[in-house]
């Protein structure tokens, strides 16, 4: 697909009128960077849009590209995870060549033309660029109803597959896009940026009511979530409300957002019973569950962070804090503590309600037995916890700390800096599926950070609504960010959770799910 541009003048005069950047050199020129994406400047289609939020905090609209007559939908016939795995039930993306070549084979001895496509990874921080894999698609159809009917013909055919769109294959610089940049310039603002929640922990809440709860003048999805609550590390007013994905990208909020730190997060939890002493596997989250695996403790199949997978593990300690809501109940046993962390009740089974000031440690599988044969009514308990940057240096977590831990990195020092690998957005194993669809592919990204004139921003670009907005790959959504001024970004939550609203206009951007925007683990709120 051809990439699509704009003249220079009329991106430079766009250029002059975003807050926080200057023009860019055409893309032609020679300062280019060779591995970029955008090629140096962004492909504005026409002048940014900037409107006054709230003294200090400004919106900027932007539309990026164009559609493009190459355009359009086709079949992506899927392959089987093993070479001679049967074709119709296969349910991978992409796969080695030799298994692409057989599928392909087999759709001519139907009667259908395939294509074979080679699909690379760019290279992060981490990892070098560098091939994924191979697809193979069928056809080249204007709607996706036209390619709808021609799947369900490869489909009683003896194939499995989806549709896709061409445009969010992640490979286009000039694909349409709406970009919103929410700027929040501390010399003038006078309110705080933070994260917050709903009533409790375990539940979601859409970002327009808790904004208008908050009374806040702006605001953006936040963390991802599973089980109906945030996961990743969420620390809020320097509480540690849940769980670490040891390893992964986060951000460190003080001073109301004035001081924003982009860096990879670990989180330690200890109980010590007398001369006793257990890690605590997680933090308001259901025991046995570590949604982006990452844990401690003997997970499966992996300790690593891997997004999106659910790692288990029978035998665990997990701590439920007063702001989770109904603690879950099952099989195996738990401690009740109050302010003091003094043991009031040693259950045999799990479900008790968390007291006010206090908290609950449930435990399950051999984690059990050892709960039971360490504490005692009336015992006092230690519960440690001690989290950690990138240097494994010590964070204090202090009333004025907020962490979200989300992730991958996108900017660090003004570099583009995607820890792609470390934060497990590369599958481990064959199936690279996951890698491809979510990482390479288009998708609707949220991001936050800091300019490099100290403002505070959060972003959101639309994506998977064709010819309108396609989304970006990660790694472009690093490159964004960088051209938008940042020195400092991490992702957010992206698909259909990415909404932005502000207290004037209401949801700004088009979120990607059919029935409008979700609700949320939690948000971030900017605050009068």
């Amino acid at each position: 697909m051809r990439p699509k541009t704009v003249p220079a003048l009329a991106a430079a005069v766009a250029l002059l009128a975003l807050p926080g950047l200057a023009p860019q050199a055409p893309a032609a020129a020679a300062t280019t960077p060779r591995d970029s994406f955008f090629g140096g400047g962004l492909p504005l289609s026409e002048p940014p849009a900037t409107t006054t939020v709230a003294p200090g905090v400004t919106l900027t609209s932007m539309s990026l590209g164009a559609k493009d007559g190459d355009d359009h939908w086709t079949v992506h016939v899927y392959l089987p995870g093993a070479a001679d795995g049967p074709l119709d039930t296969a349910n991978t993306a992409l796969g080695p060549k030799a298994t692409a070549d057989r599928v392909a084979a087999a759709l001519r001895e139907k009667g259908f033309e395939p294509r074979l496509e080679r699909v690379s990874t760019p290279a992060y921080a981490d990892r070098p660029a560098g091939p994924l894999g191979w697809t193979v698609r069928v056809g080249r159809h204007a709607t996706s109803a036209a390619a709808s009917a021609a799947l369900s013909e490869v489909r009683a055919a003896g194939f499995a597959g989806g549709t896709r769109y061409t445009a969010q294959d992640g490979t286009d610089p000039g694909a349409p896009q709406k970009v919103h940049v929410l700027r929040v310039d501390f010399r003038e603002f006078r309110g705080t940026v933070g994260a917050d929640h709903g009533p409790a922990l375990n539940g979601t809440e859409k970002l327009t009511d808790l904004a208008a709860a908050a009374g806040a003048v702006a605001g953006l999805n936040a963390q991802w979530f599973y089980n109906s609550a945030p996961g990743g590390m969420y620390v809020k007013d320097g509480r540690l409300l849940g769980s670490a994905t040891q390893g992964r990208g986060g951000i460190k909020i003080t001073k109301g957002g004035r001081s924003v730190d982009v860096d990879a997060y670990t989180a330690r939890v200890h109980l010590r019973a007398g001369r006793h002493r257990a890690e605590i596997d997680g933090v308001n989250r259901l025991p046995g569950e570590i949604w982006n695996c990452g844990g401690v403790g003997g997970d499966r199949p992996t300790e690593k962070p891997q997004h999106d997978l659910k790692c288990t593990d029978d035998s665990e300690l997990v701590l439920f804090t007063p702001e989770w809501g109904t603690a879950p109940s099952g099989a195996g046993a738990e401690v009740v503590l109050d302010a003091h962390d003094r043991v009031t009740a040693v259950n045999d089974s799990r479900g008790a309600a968390v007291p006010a000031g206090g908290s609950t440690i449930q435990a399950t599988g051999k984690s059990a037995a050892w709960l039971l044969a360490h504490a005692k009514t009336g015992d006092r308990l230690r519960v440690s916890e001690r989290v950690e940057d990138g240097r494994d240096r010590r964070v204090p977590l202090t009333r004025d700390t907020t962490i979200l831990q989300v992730g991958p990195t996108l900017v660090r020092n003004g570099r583009v800096s995607v820890n792609a690998a470390a934060d497990g957005l590369i599958r481990q194993g064959a199936d690279q599926t996951f890698t491809y669809n979510w990482t390479v592919r288009s998708n609707p990204r949220s991001m936050i950070g800091m300019d490099r004139r100290g403002r505070l921003m959060l972003a959101v670009v639309d994506g998977r609504q064709a010819g309108y907005s396609e989304g970006l790959g990660i790694a472009q959504t690093g490159e964004l960010m960088k051209l938008l001024g940042a020195r400092e970004a991490l992702n957010l939550d992206g698909g259909g959770s990415s909404v932005m609203m502000t207290g004037k206009t209401g949801i700004v951007n088009r979120p990607s799910d059919a029935t409008g925007q979700r609700s949320l683990g939690n948000v971030l709120l900017v605050r009068p």
